[in-house]
């Protein structure tokens, strides 16, 4: 296994972290828990092959993960870099000493504020939570504060600049590079950086064995090609997958411990097919949304643009299909799908890429619905 520092916080992780929001879960009584045998199994043998930093929160798996990693740390708690993470419509001193018992364990190596973006400056709990944080830094009950992310890159500097953290958790991968100078800042502030979805929620595994042949790439299999160009990036210290699998704790402990970086050319190869796709692709969305926010039924323009993209240009058409039909189908999504159009027009007027939008949505339904 290859290990780095993690930023300035004179901890050595693996370049492979092990996420467990996606845990194997089975029904019991028709309610949805971990199965705690194949899930501990798995972790443990993450472990034995040398991954050092695992990661949870509070919600995954129907709030239980947190309750599965403490038992699967037994033995290995000195061993390995703990995180997790605070959600911020709860109190904050009460969250931390719920979890510390879920994890069974006195301290948190790494506790992230969950998910924060611009709302975190102006947010009610905001003074509660930092205040809260800092006692618990000086009790060394949390021996780091970080957070993960999902707003705009931009977003991520001015919370860097705020000098409370000591690493980050983003998204970043093959498909999905918008933080990847917003990376380059952290690291050169001082921060750990771990990246969450390296092989792109199943979006790159998915892909179909030639596209790494068009890229100019020899691998074994797509995630090899995802861990290896996230891993290439001397910017990115971990590599958070979220493994649900022995297969693939076995794969990925592999590629992390073996594979070397990507080299220049491959990386220009990668480069130049990306952007061949793009003026390929008959839909260049840039994913700007000054369409979204004036659209009367809420469709999610952007994000069906880019998966008709994902089936279009890279042919991951399961995927693609499969979060067409989530889109709004959750607590936090209430957005629309394209057969809600109105075709008023109204999104179209605000387009500085000039698409047809109504065109492209009955084209997209067609073909994801």
């Amino acid at each position: 296994m290859q290990y780095t520092s993690f930023g300035n916080s004179g901890v050595q992780v693996s370049r492979l972290g092990f996420g467990s929001m996606r845990l194997p879960m089975v029904t019991v009584n028709e309610k949805r828990v971990v199965d705690e045998d194949r899930a501990i199994a798995m972790i443990r043998r993450a472990f034995e092959l040398g991954v050092n930093y695992i990661d949870s929160a509070f919600f995954y798996c129907e709030g239980l993960s947190e309750i599965v990693v403490g038992k699967a740390l037994k033995g290995w708690r000195d061993k390995v870099t703990l995180s997790t993470k605070f959600p911020f419509d709860k109190p904050f001193r009460e969250t931390l000493e719920t979890q510390l018992k879920k994890l069974d364990t006195d301290h948190i190596d790494f506790y992230h504020f969950h998910g924060i973006g611009d709302w975190f400056f102006t947010h009610e709990r905001h003074n509660e939570a930092v205040n809260g944080a800092k006692k618990a830094l000086e009790e060394g009950i949390i021996r780091h504060l970080s957070f993960s992310f999902h707003d705009k890159p931009e977003v991520m500097r001015k919370l860097i600049d705020t000098g409370l953290f000591s690493s980050v958790l983003c998204q970043y991968n093959l498909l999905d590079r918008a933080n990847e100078e917003s990376l380059a800042y952290a690291k050169a502030h001082g921060l750990g950086t771990a990246v969450m979805g390296p092989v792109g929620g199943g979006r790159i595994s998915g892909m179909p064995p030639e596209v790494a042949r068009r890229f100019g790439v020899q691998v074994k299999s797509n995630a090899e090609l995802a861990l290896r160009f996230v891993m290439t990036n001397p910017n990115v210290n971990v590599a958070l997958s979220g493994m649900s699998t022995l297969q693939q704790v076995e794969e990925n402990a592999a590629i992390a411990s073996n594979a070397a970086p990507l080299s220049e050319a491959e990386l220009s190869g990668i480069a130049a097919a990306m952007e061949e796709n793009q003026r390929l692709s008959d839909l260049y969305c840039t994913g700007c949304n000054y369409c979204g926010p004036h659209c009367p039924q809420g469709i999610a323009i952007p994000k069906i643009f880019q998966l008709m993209n994902y089936h279009r240009v890279y042919r991951i058409t399961d995927y693609a299909r499969t979060e067409y039909r989530n889109i709004g189908n959750t607590p936090w999504d209430k957005s629309h799908k394209a057969d809600e159009c109105l075709e008023c027009g109204v999104c179209e007027g605000y387009c500085p890429q000039k698409i047809e939008i109504r065109k492209q949505l009955k084209e997209c339904h067609a073909a994801l619905a």
